[in-house]
């Protein structure tokens, strides 16, 4: 399926169009800010994975992505994306620290069919509240210069990561990789209502200082519309919007229950859930101001106003075009 498919299952019709298993709650990491793991947990059996991906794929969602805790941890992670690749769910995607990757396992994970790894990371060195640093991985990002894998790298953008998250992403573009730096979800800074003062001006400093990369043609992993989305967001300001979370995107938990995202979660079993379930989901949510999950919020933004999504990626195209344009003659 092309990438304008893609955009009209997204927009035009009523079904699903992308998902993101949680294979496993486990995490070799324990980073402060994550609510997103649970060691106490064991791993979800194979066979449940398997038919919660089939009933993924029988709602009519297209892209799948593999999150945890930490979805390297999960014994048959390689069988798992060839399961789903088998099934006919395409891209997939995975969101991993990276830590436990091998050379072995990435070119299994390309042998079965994974299209990108989004590695995440925070800092250039580790501290107490996150150990997700670029260090610890660095030499690993080669290994994708022979893999048909796509790598990007992101990071969580808050008080203890913003003075390295520069460094960050200056090693990934001198690598070629794409990457990019997020506020942290709204439910965890100042009690979901951000104001610009002392403490989120960094962070918006850091957004722009993303926006002006891309707009010089760097590799910045995110959307204009994302970029713009968060500067509102450290502004205090308000945009009018539908939340898609449960109808076109919805999450998988790793005990098989269905989540409209990954902060709004409901004791609802997958293998229950209709395709009048989701459409149930397309309205407006009482958590949508302030949203920091970001999937979410890229295909909600798409949806309640497509046109104003594309002409807001346009802009930004054209403002890269004529930023080379000035940077070539300047010379």
């Amino acid at each position: 399926m092309s990438l304008l498919d893609h955009a009209a299952r997204l927009v035009f019709d009523d079904k699903p169009w992308a998902a993101h298993l949680y294979v496993t709650d486990r995490c070799n990491l324990d980073c402060h800010y994550c609510n997103e793991y649970d060691n106490s947990q064991p791993h979800p059996s194979t066979a449940d994975l398997k038919r919660w991906i089939q009933k993924i794929k029988d709602l009519g969602v297209v892209r799948l992505g593999f999150q945890g805790g930490e979805p390297l941890m999960h014994p048959d992670i390689i069988e798992l994306v060839r399961f789903a690749r088998n099934v006919g769910l395409v891209p997939l995607t995975m969101a991993t620290n990276g830590f436990l990757l091998t050379k072995d396992m990435l070119h299994g994970l390309e042998d079965a069919g994974l299209d990108s790894i989004n590695i995440s990371v925070d800092r250039m060195t580790p501290i107490r509240s996150t150990r997700k640093s670029l260090k610890t991985v660095l030499h690993k990002l080669e290994w994708f210069r022979d893999s048909k894998v796509r790598v990007n790298v992101s990071g969580v953008l808050f008080q203890d990561t913003v003075d390295e998250m520069a460094a960050v992403l200056s090693e990934c573009m001198d690598r070629g990789v794409p990457a990019h730096a997020r506020v942290i979800h709204d439910d965890l800074i100042n009690d979901r209502t951000l104001r610009l003062d002392e403490t989120t001006q960094p962070l918006l400093d850091f957004i722009d200082h993303q926006a002006e990369l891309k707009a010089s043609g760097e590799k910045i992993h995110s959307t204009w519309n994302i970029l713009n989305y968060q500067r509102k967001l450290l502004r205090g300001e308000r945009l009018d919007w539908t939340c898609v979370a449960g109808y076109k995107y919805f999450f998988v938990s790793a005990r098989g229950k269905f989540w409209l995202c990954s902060q709004v979660r409901t004791e609802r079993d997958l293998m229950d859930i209709t395709p009048a379930d989701l459409k149930a989901y397309n309205h407006k949510k009482d958590c949508q101001d302030g949203c920091g999950v970001y999937c979410t919020v890229e295909a909600s933004l798409a949806v309640s106003n497509p046109l104003l999504y594309a002409r807001t990626e346009a802009q930004g195209r054209l403002t890269t075009a004529v930023t080379k344009l000035r940077a070539i003659a300047a010379r």
